[in-house]
């Protein structure tokens, strides 16, 4: 995907500052959220960036917690997010915010800084310790190490509501416990397809498939110019088309939920040549039901596209 901090404009900071003097006014209704009891009492109150994340935290945080995910609409350009005054608003109540980091979401610092608040903040990219100019910001598709990112979490909302720590443990646990079939499909692939070659139009799915074992074999300089919003150069658009016309990868990973013409056209390149393509996106489907469905559900579908 195209890093949100070169290419999507500045959130007005005055619309996010008006934004938190109407939040004060909800603040008041809405009383403390902390030391809940579940749907009877008021619930945590926590701001995610992405609703990967805002699932994950609803999972391990249960009745305890009211979670807004900011970014959570499948059919939009994730890519051209701009937050607004319900999302300062609901920035200003959290008691724990969810960051992605690693440029993806930006915006995120803006709102807390306007916030006046002081929440924890969980950040997905301090957690997991990946830094640097050309990280893969797509730290959600990593599932074996997504339970760092839980942990972190459930610390989070521990500290902030020192009596739910027993029910969000447990939470935790759970939603360990419930990647184990995906991370035994990853397994699957890895035992059964290790050093296969294939593209992807981004790096959306870059950590799952180095987690199954799979070469990618895209040109680097394409990938990051569709993910930078840009038009790859012509030798880098050449040794893509010949790649897929010369069947020298088994599987082209398609970014559905964000495309231009560039990648369309290498698409149906693909689709023409006879190989295999396999859509991911970068926000939870609706039709998930939960971050684990959707991962299970898209490594299967990599699986299956394999053994066809």
């Amino acid at each position: 995907m195209r890093r949100r901090s070169q290419i999507r404009p500045v959130v007005g900071v005055l619309v996010a500052a008006l934004a938190v003097a109407a939040a004060a006014t909800a603040l008041a209704a809405c009383g403390s959220t902390a030391g809940s009891s579940g749907s009877s009492g008021t619930r945590l109150a926590v701001v995610a960036g992405e609703n990967f994340w805002g699932d994950i935290a609803a999972q391990v945080g249960g009745a305890r917690v009211r979670v807004t995910s900011l970014i959570s609409d499948p059919s939009a350009d994730p890519h051209l997010y701009q937050s607004n005054a319900a999302d300062a608003a609901a920035v200003a109540r959290a008691r724990v915010v969810i960051v992605n980091g690693a440029g993806y979401d930006d915006f995120m610092g803006r709102l807390l800084s306007a916030s006046g608040g002081h929440p924890t903040v969980v950040t997905a990219q301090d957690v997991l310790g990946e830094h640097g100019a050309s990280v893969n910001p797509h730290f959600w598709y990593d599932v074996a190490r997504v339970p760092l990112v839980a942990q972190a979490i459930e610390r989070a909302l521990a500290a902030a509501d020192p009596a739910g720590a027993t029910a969000y443990q447990a939470g935790l646990r759970r939603f360990d416990a419930s990647l184990a079939p995906v991370l035994a499909v990853v397994a699957k692939i890895k035992s059964a397809y290790a050093g296969q070659p294939v593209g992807y139009t981004e790096r959306v799915p870059g950590y799952l498939l180095a987690d199954a074992g799979l070469t990618v074999v895209t040109p680097p300089g394409f990938a990051t110019a569709i993910e930078n919003g840009n038009d790859p150069s012509a030798a880098d658009t050449q040794a893509m088309q010949a790649l897929i016309a010369g069947h020298k990868m088994r599987l082209l990973l398609y970014n559905a939920q964000t495309t231009s013409a560039v990648t369309q056209h290498v698409r149906a390149l693909a689709q023409q040549a006879g190989i295999a393509v396999v859509g991911v996106t970068e926000t939870q489907p609706a039709s998930d039901p939960s971050y684990q469905a959707w991962q299970l559900r898209q490594a299967t579908a990599i699986l299956r596209a394999l053994g066809g």
